[in-house]
């Protein structure tokens, strides 16, 4: 799977841009803020129906404008699909695919998957449980529509408890249908984590000990509650606690991932190089288990992924998203020479884009595979 092209109108800093991109390798290459950030994130949005940085759809809109449109046309083998994505301020997001509207936009999540690797993935590390908690969810949402369809179901029903509790008069009735939601959903949403964590350990503990030449010993794991027991027995007994509380102190909105080196927390002991090693490893591992699940390669944005690195992890780095395990890659980087001597190595065709300080896109060169 690629994405061929894409047209952009009002987005973020773009009046306008049509961008034709190789299936391979695609490198955007300018100074900082002029706009190799927002390409990234708009092939993000049209494949997840949402930007990666910022939820709020309006603020994507180009400035003094009142909406935006993103085009682009994805490749799976025979056939083209072109996704046409719009938003106007005061009206509903329209998404398209080949001319027919979806009238759910979670039906379109996992068609087209991405993985994107960025410098805002810092907050993985340096922020709170739902941080770790969306990076699940947006992993398996990618393959599972129920999955997608249980996390929305359970936090509706995790609000309305949590509306019970606040109540001053409670009713004991409406927490028990509300538990038997969250129950039902919940086991399902822990028993897909619990596969996921699995499945990505291996792989990212192969993936970072390749980045760092072995010289660190990383580990991932998953924390929960329903580890200790079941969720309605677990449900019963924080009651008294959760009514004192006004909220629902247990459950799999609690949960978390844990992330350690040499056994400690990689947010205490990790250098900068460190951290953003231990991302990449875990976005990697991401990128080859939704690849296991679809069948197919996800599109890799790379998104100033040099920035901390030393010479050698860079290196290995390009090693190992240059084999041929991996399909389309986009790269950003504010260095076109220190972006060529990389792709030298690269046995395989890319374009080289070059962004002005007007936001003015050209296309430098192309390279195709030397076998």
């Amino acid at each position: 799977m690629f994405l061929r092209d894409l047209v952009l109108t009002n987005y973020k800093n773009y009046e306008q841009a049509e961008l034709k991109f190789s299936p391979k390798i695609n490198c955007l290459v300018g100074n900082n803020g002029v706009g190799k950030t927002n390409i990234l994130d708009a092939v993000h949005y049209l494949s997840l129906t949402k930007s990666f940085f910022n939820n709020i759809d309006s603020s994507n809109i180009r400035h003094a404008e009142d909406y935006f449109i993103i085009n682009g046309t994805f490749n799976r083998g025979r056939d083209d699909d072109n996704i046409f994505c719009s938003f106007q301020k005061q009206k509903q997001k329209v998404l398209k695919r080949n001319g027919k509207e979806y009238q759910r936009l979670s039906d379109h999540i996992g068609k087209y998957p991405v993985v994107m690797v960025s410098p805002a993935d810092l907050a993985l590390i340096s922020e709170g449980s739902e941080e770790r908690r969306r990076f699940m969810n947006k992993i398996i949402s990618q393959y599972d529509p129920e999955y997608l369809d249980s996390v929305m179901k359970y936090n509706k029903a995790l609000l309305q408890r949590n509306k019970v509790l606040k109540d001053g008069r409670f009713d004991t009735d409406m927490i028990s249908i509300w538990d038997a939601q969250l129950v039902t959903y919940g086991n399902y949403i822990y028993t897909q984590r619990q596969k996921l964590v699995e499945e990505l350990i291996p792989v990212f503990r192969e993936n970072y000990e390749f980045i760092s030449k072995g010289k660190e010993i990383v580990s991932l794991s998953y924390r929960s509650h329903l580890h200790d027991g079941d969720l309605q027995e677990l449900l019963k007994e924080s009651l008294k606690k959760d009514r004192v509380l006004e909220y629902t102190t247990t459950g799999i909105h609690k949960d978390d991932l844990v992330f350690e080196m040499e056994g400690h927390q990689v947010k205490s002991v990790g250098s900068q190089g460190q951290q953003k090693s231990y991302l990449v490893a875990l976005k990697l591992a991401k990128f080859h288990y939704i690849k296991e699940k679809s069948g197919f390669a996800p599109i890799l944005l790379l998104d100033d992924i040099f920035d901390k690195f030393d010479a050698d992890r860079v290196e290995q780095i390009i090693r190992l998203v240059g084999n041929h395990r991996f399909g389309q890659i986009f790269i950003t980087d504010t260095h076109r020479d220190r972006l060529q001597v990389i792709l030298d190595g690269v046995d395989a065709e890319h374009k080289l884009f070059r962004i002005g300080d007007t936001s003015l896109i050209e296309e430098v060169s192309i390279k195709n595979s030397r076998s």
